[in-house]
């Protein structure tokens, strides 16, 4: 566009047409940012959205997931300050990365935390994680294999298993309600000290 000291409606009109933003109109006609705007609103045309390229999350995953031997993959990315979980910023929220493999992996979202459960801790490949249902579901296999009996469907303090039971790595049977209980007996007492 030509620099002229006073632009005619006609010059900002066609800016405006061609989708040029008003700060560029205005820089480019020598013309006040107001009078750009109050034309582009006489015509009725929308303000300028600047065009951005959509990157997705999965994409943005890539972009720090880095391979390791034997299946693994390496967080090179951000990372939670207290736990050291790795997490991927990605539309003005913080995701964890282990989730984002798990639905590259299932293609649905994750219930419950998603960890890995081959051994590397913070292992981010997508056949290494595994969501709360999925972990139950394998350790409940180790558990069978191994010789272990089934589950009880309530604990000795009466809780529902279904809901409370939880199977650890090595197959062993627990009630995360009595747990969490124990645990917090152990914190009062620590406390009372």
């Amino acid at each position: 566009m030509a620099n002229h000291a006073n632009a005619s409606r006609e010059e900002i009109t066609a800016a405006l047409r061609a989708g040029h933003p008003v700060n560029q109109i205005a820089a480019d006609l020598h013309v006040d940012r107001a009078r750009v705007r109050a034309i582009r609103n006489e015509l009725g045309l929308p303000a300028h959205v600047r065009a951005i390229e959509t990157v997705t999350i999965e994409d943005r995953w890539r972009e720090y997931a880095k391979p390791l031997p034997g299946g693994h993959m390496d967080w090179t990315g951000e990372r939670n300050a207290t736990s050291n979980r790795p997490l991927l910023s990605h539309g003005y929220r913080h995701h964890s990365a282990a989730g984002i493999a798990f639905r590259i992996r299932t293609g649905r979202d994750p219930v419950g935390q998603v960890r890995a459960d081959c051994g590397m801790q913070h292992c981010v490949a997508p056949d290494h994680v595994e969501d709360a249902p999925g972990r139950r579901r394998n350790r409940e296999q180790l558990r069978y294999i191994s010789g272990g009996r089934a589950l009880q469907e309530r604990c000795r303090n009466d809780h529902d298993q279904a809901e409370h039971g939880r199977v650890a790595a090595d197959g062993r049977a627990y009630c995360n309600a009595c747990k969490r209980a124990r645990d917090a007996r152990s914190q009062a007492r620590r406390d009372a000290a």
